[in-house]
């Protein structure tokens, strides 16, 4: 996991879209019905640009959950930090 998205760093937490480095305002929650259990939750973070691309790129592979503001975000147990 990059080091700025973790919880409780100094840094602002950024974009997970290939090079992205603007700040994360949405937490892309997903799963992989294939290797995941049903309850894991996966993270994605996205600035307000890339949301919707990130979102269309995990929803048309049926792995898309939810999409929460970063603020907002409560992390679901056996799911990992967003990043």
């Amino acid at each position: 996991m990059n080091s700025s998205n973790a919880p409780g760093s100094d840094e602002t937490p950024t974009c997970s879209a290939k090079g992205c480095r603007d700040a994360a305002e949405w937490v892309l929650a997903w799963n992989n019905p294939t290797l995941h259990t049903p309850e894991r939750r996966k993270t994605w973070l996205a600035c307000e640009e890339h949301r919707e691309h990130l979102s269309q790129f995990l929803g048309v592979r049926g792995f898309l959950k939810d999409v929460v503001k970063l603020d907002e975000w409560v992390q679901p147990e056996g799911s990992e930090r967003p990043r």
